[in-house]
Formats: structure tokens, C-alpha cells, sequence
């Protein structure tokens, strides 16, 4: 059994080999020394067809035509033209004949004038070039008046169809002279020996293209005697010359081993098939031997049982009862849970898309990266805010339960309330906030709502103070927002803060120095360090509400347009405080000239915003420190002497003198990693 099966191999492989021997014969990765092309005899580089593009300059169509009469083309970008000969090796050209010329000029058709003829581009084998003669024509209205040479014949055949007229001499020139500048150029090929003031007598539809080989293709052909060549990404190299037995011979071994590594591919593709199969026939069989061990063990089971089944049918009842009561407990247990999800009141999708009044684009809010935010009103007379979550996959599942798990472990007076949301079954995500009726901080700042003294520094005070405690509530609570921006801090009739937006915060672990996580947040808002090296930390939020102070003292957005560049509030700010050009950056109506106290706090404040944005991340406060810091300044007890509280060396003296060396020696400074202690959470 063994020997024919390796006959079968054998003759399977010798079969395969000698056809990919014939089909290699005729592939297009060898260039053979010479090729046949019908009437025009045996050809070579820099001659070649189409099928080997890469073994020459020139591809010449129609060599499969044995015919005598079989026309042989050649193409220059999409024009197809007709072969009537070739050079000699010495004296390598194609001789041309443009069938749609011929017929042009026969007809006096002034369209002739019209086109140039396009060579190929060169390539590192060479390049081409119409001989031996060409003629340049300048196309002009003949509206206009052009002062010429008495060199230049003046055609004007033409004027009446096309209102052309033609000016060319009968030794050509390079460029053109001053008066025809603004005219067309055409250059063709001409027979000389017929010149005439009458161009349909001089343009010829013979022309000869002569190939001009590279100097390294020179070298190569007459010094080393090899071939010119590209390569796969279209440079050059010489080729090792090789005559045909060593040629098809290579192909042979070639075409033996795709044999062998086709028919090596099914063997052993059969024996893994042989193998699966055996051994799933031998897992079935030990299967039905179990099957019947088990059912032999089980009639002696019974036997035992059956004797047993009186003594507990008592016990059995009493156990019965027992799982029912057990079971109804259960179930009430479910049922009450039914409505309540990580803490939160669950709402159903239709009843929500009841108080949106089916999610109605005059009510919508606002719109965010993961969603879109609409006015409701629910049954029992309660305003909401409804957050439609845009996507319903894996990822968003993710955002939704993390938003609810955060948002139901705190409470604050200035963290926006979550009244409840869907289930994560329902076809829809929605969140349900406490509606907060005064827009946004960015909206007055810089948006829609935006109105001279709407905002005074007092209010705007009190809003940074507010923030700030909110921030570091989250953080001594082991949260991190990661999204604080001007748009996320809702005020409401009273201008009071409520921190929103919790859907890509991240818990912190306690004792851990950073949380590796992939860069989230907004432009102008994300900390650069936590961008470059993806090391979250709390001094993440702290440069992003450095960002938002920025934002309080010149109600500028965080990235805004000056002409046709976009400006980072952040940078522009760093480098104007650096120059103590505080003027340059604050908000004009709040007073800043006018009122010494409100520029005094202005610029603490600026102060400390430039330290909250510092690229070295231990540069930067706690956000306990920040809100302690905007405290002291609020209530006007900011002055050097009282900052002592703030230690690791955080607003030292330099930022009060505000010496830049002083700022640039200290952000260039070692500092120790020290850790902070956190305040404890407020409400």
C-alpha cells in the first residue's frame, strides 16, 4: 500500500512541475536577451512587450502578429502610434508614422496645430527625442497686432476657422521672443526638405523617436556586459547576463520547488485531516463506553434508592416548602431591585422619550463627544436634563455604567445630581441629570450668552473657588474627571457651579502615582504630559482648571482663530505672564485697570493659574492646595506672608516677585517626589 501511494506523489509532482515549467516559459519576471516581434525580426533592449514592461524603454504591441502586413503600435501616454521600423543596436530609434496626423494633414485641417506630440518621461535608462527635426509654432489671436522679426513667416490659413494665426521660422529656436510670449507653443515634427510659408507642406506624420541610453546603462551594457534594468521600486541595475539554457534552467528548478511546495502543502494538510478524524472517532467510541458504564452504575443506584424513596418523602415535602418560601423571597427581591440600578432609579425608554417630547431638536441642549443632551420634563413635575448616549456597543455600555457607578458615590453641592437612567438592556442609553437652567460657564465667558459685565470678577471669583472645591472633592474621593473644561461647569440663576460630564472620569487607585490610560479630553484642555507619555494623574485636572482660570481672566476660549491662526489660550497666556504684560491678557471690563483690589486678585490668580499649566507635572499644586490658594485670595487674605500652608516649595517668592529666571531655574530644578496629602471630602 505504502509504494503506490509514493508513485502517486511522484507522478502527481512530475505533472505539476511540467506545467509550471510551460506556464513559466512564458512569465513575465525573466528577460530573455532577445524576443521575436513579427515583421520587424528579432528584437532587444532597449526594445521589449508589453508582458515584460521591466526588460525595456519601449513596449512595441502586436509582436504576437506574424502576419507581414500586422501593424505594430507603440503608445506615448494615451496616444497609440505606428511602428514602420527600428534602429540598429548602435543607433537605438523607433520610426513612427501618427495615422491621425496623416489624415489631418491631407485634409488641411487646422486642428493639426492644435497638440504637441508627448514622449515618454525618461527613466534611470534613458530618455527620448523626436529626430531629426522639429519645428516650434506659436499660436496667437489674430485680433492682435505682434511686432515680429522678418525672420518669422506669418501663417494666417487657420484665422477664419479658429481665428489663429501662426508664426514659426525655419531654425528653430529655444525660447520665445518677447512679442510672442503670451502665444501658444506646438512643436512637431517637419520634413525640411519641403520648407514653405504653407506649414500643411513641411509637418510630416514620419518622425523618428531616438532612445537615449543612461550613461550607467552604457557602462553596463559596454563595460560589464550586462543588462539595463529596473528594479521593483524603479531604479537601476545592471543584470548579470544570461543566455537561455541558464535561463530556462533556473525556471525549471524554480517551477520543481512551487511543485513540491504545493503537493508538501496537501500531504501534510491530508494528515492533519487523518489525524482529526481518528481522533475524534476514538473520542466517540470511549464517549459510548462511558455511556454504558454509567448507565450500568445508575440501574444499581436505583435498586438502592428505590428502597429509600418512603423513609424521605416526608423530608422531601418539608424541603419543597422551605424552597418555595426561599423562592418567592428571592423573587421579591428581584422585583424590588428591578427599579433601582447601581443605586440609581432606572427609567424606562418611554417615559423618557415622553418628557423630550420624543427627543425634539428645539430641546436640545448641548452636544458632546458621546452624546447629545435634551430639556425633559417628567411626570411628577421634575425638570431633567436627558443624556442620549450616541453609540450602543461594547464601548459605549462602558461609558454609561462608568458614568452611573461615579456619579452615585458622590455628593456635593457643586457636582451636577443624577436623578437615574435606562437599563443597560434597553435599546437605548440615557442618562437623567438635574436640569440646571443658566447655560454654561463657556456660553457667558465667550458663547451665546456672552454680555459686557454680565460676569463681574466677584462672580467669577467665586465660580474658580467653587470648581476648585468640587475638584478636589473628586479627588480626595479617588475621582478623576479628565474632561474639565468651561463648557462642562453649568451655573444656575445664581451663578453657582455644578461640575458635570463624568463619562470618561476614571477612578484612582489609592498608593499609585499614575494610571496608565490612553489620551482623553478636549483640545486646548489636555494635559501635555498626559498626552505625550499616557500617565494619567490628578495634576491632569489641575492643568485643565489652570486652563479654565485662564479662561475667567481674559473670557477667551480655549482655543480661538487671530486671522487665519488658531491661538492656544494656554501658551499665550504662560508666555504674557512671563512678561508680567498682565493687561495684554485680562478681560478689559472687569476693572483691571480701575480698581487696585480686583487687579491685585487678578493677577494672584493669573499667578497661579501659570503654575497649574506647567508642562512638568511636579511642578504643578494639588488641587487642595489650588482651592485653598483661590480661598485665600477670594476672602483678600492672599499676601506672601500667609502662604506658608502651601510647602513643597509650590508659590514661593519667585512667582511673587515673577522673575522669569527665577520661574525657568525652578521648572528646571529636581524636585523630590513628595506625597500630598488630600483634604478630606466636602459637602
Amino acid at each position: 500500500m505504502v509504494l503506490p501511494v509514493y508513485f502517486f506523489f511522484f507522478f502527481f509532482f512530475s505533472l505539476l512541475a511540467d506545467h509550471m515549467l510551460v506556464l513559466s516559459s512564458d512569465s513575465s519576471g525573466e528577460c530573455p536577451p532577445s524576443f521575436h516581434c513579427g515583421n520587424l525580426g528579432n528584437l532587444s533592449f532597449p526594445y521589449t512587450t508589453p508582458q515584460r514592461n521591466h526588460c525595456g524603454m519601449l513596449p512595441i504591441h502586436g509582436c504576437e502578429d506574424e502576419h507581414p502586413n500586422g501593424q505594430k503600435t507603440v503608445y506615448f501616454g494615451k496616444e497609440q502610434f505606428q511602428v514602420t521600423g527600428v534602429g540598429n543596436m548602435f543607433n537605438p530609434a523607433v520610426f513612427i508614422r501618427d495615422t491621425d496626423l496623416q489624415k489631418r494633414l491631407e485634409k488641411d485641417d487646422c486642428d493639426v496645430l492644435c497638440c504637441n506630440i508627448t514622449l515618454p518621461t525618461s527613466s534611470p535608462l534613458g530618455y527620448f527625442a523626436i529626430g531629426p527635426t522639429i519645428i516650434t509654432m506659436y499660436k496667437c489671436n489674430s485680433s492682435l497686432y505682434y511686432n515680429v522679426s522678418s525672420q518669422f513667416l506669418n501663417y494666417t490659413g487657420c484665422a477664419k476657422s479658429n481665428h489663429e494665426t501662426i508664426f514659426f521660422r525655419s531654425q528653430d529656436q529655444d525660447h520665445p521672443p518677447p512679442s510672442l510670449a503670451t502665444c501658444s507653443r506646438v512643436q512637431l515634427p517637419v520634413n525640411m526638405m519641403t520648407f514653405s510659408p504653407d506649414p500643411f507642406t513641411f509637418i510630416a506624420s514620419d518622425f523618428t523617436v531616438n532612445v537615449k541610453l543612461s550613461d550607467d546603462c552604457i557602462r553596463c551594457s559596454d563595460d560589464n556586459m550586462g543588462l539595463c534594468r529596473l528594479n521593483s521600486t524603479g531604479g537601476f541595475y545592471c543584470s548579470k547576463f544570461k543566455d537561455e539554457a541558464e535561463i530556462k534552467h533556473q525556471k525549471k528548478v524554480r517551477a520543481w520547488m512551487l511543485a513540491f511546495r504545493i503537493g508538501f502543502g496537501l500531504g501534510l494538510g491530508l494528515l492533519i485531516l487523518a489525524l482529526v478524524l481518528i481522533i475524534r472517532l476514538y473520542k466517540q467510541k470511549q464517549s459510548a463506553l462511558s455511556d454504558v458504564r454509567l448507565r450500568s452504575t445508575n440501574k444499581q443506584k436505583h435498586r438502592s434508592l428505590k428502597s429509600q424513596n418512603q423513609s424521605r418523602s416526608i423530608e422531601s415535602d418539608n424541603t419543597h416548602s422551605r424552597s418555595n418560601e426561599h423562592h418567592n423571597t428571592h423573587s421579591n427581591a428581584i422585583q424590588e431591585s428591578r427599579n433601582i440600578y447601581f443605586g440609581v432609579p432606572v427609567f424606562s425608554y418611554e417615559e423618557l422619550e415622553e418628557a423630550t417630547n420624543k427627543f425634539d431638536q428645539s430641546r436640545q441642549l448641548g452636544r458632546g463627544g458621546f452624546g447629545t443632551v435634551y430639556y425633559g420634563k417628567l411626570k411628577d413635575g421634575r425638570e431633567v436634563a436627558v443624556k442620549r448616549l450616541f453609540e450602543r456597543n461594547y464601548r459605549g455600555v462602558q461609558q454609561f455604567i462608568n458614568e452611573v457607578q461615579i456619579l452615585t458615590r458622590l455628593r456635593h453641592r457643586n457636582l451636577v445630581s443624577l436623578y437615574g437612567c435606562t437599563s443597560c438592556s434597553s435599546h437605548e442609553l440615557l442618562l437623567v441629570y438635574e436640569y440646571i437652567s443658566n447655560g454654561t460657564l463657556g456660553c457667558h465667558l465667550h458663547g451665546n450668552l456672552a454680555k459686557q459685565g454680565s460676569l463681574p470678577w466677584s462672580v467669577r471669583m467665586r465660580i474658580a473657588t467653587e470648581t476648585a472645591n468640587a475638584l478636589s472633592y473628586l479627588h480626595a474621593c479617588g475621582v478623576i474627571h479628565r474632561d474639565v473644561k468651561s463648557s462642562n461647569l453649568l451655573l444656575d440663576h445664581h451663578f453657582c457651579v455644578k461640575v458635570a460630564d463624568f463619562g470618561i472620569s476614571r477612578l484612582f487607585p489609592k498608593l499609585v502615582s499614575h494610571v496608565s490610560t490612553c489620551p482623553a479630553g478636549s483640545p486646548g484642555y489636555l494635559d501635555p504630559e498626559y498626552y505625550q507619555f499616557c500617565q494619567l494623574t490628578e495634576k491632569s485636572d489641575v492643568y485643565s482648571f489652570g486652563v479654565v482660570l485662564i479662561e475667567l481672566i481674559s473670557s477667551k476660549p480655549a482655543i480661538f482663530m487671530r486671522a487665519t491662526d488658531k491661538i492656544n489660550l494656554a501658551n499665550m497666556a504662560v508666555k504674557k505672564i512671563q512678561r508680567s504684560a498682565f493687561s495684554e491678557l485680562v478681560d478689559p471690563s472687569l476693572g483691571f485697570e480701575s480698581d487696585d483690589k480686583v487687579r491685585e486678585m487678578i493677577m494672584s490668580v493669573a499667578k497661579l493659574a501659570f503654575r497649574c499649566v506647567q508642562r512638568d507635572v511636579e511642578l504643578r499644586p494639588s488641587m487642595g492646595e489650588v482651592m485653598e490658594f483661590l480661598q485665600k485670595i477670594e476672602n483678600g487674605n492672599y499676601d506672601i506672608k500667609h502662604l506658608e500652608f502651601l510647602g513643597a516649595g509650590f508659590l514661593n517668592r519667585e512667582i511673587y516677585t515673577f522673575l522669569p529666571t527665577s520661574i525657568h531655574r525652578d521648572e528646571d530644578a529636581s524636585l523630590n517626589n513628595s506625597e500630598l496629602q488630600h483634604p478630606p471630602p466636602t459637602v
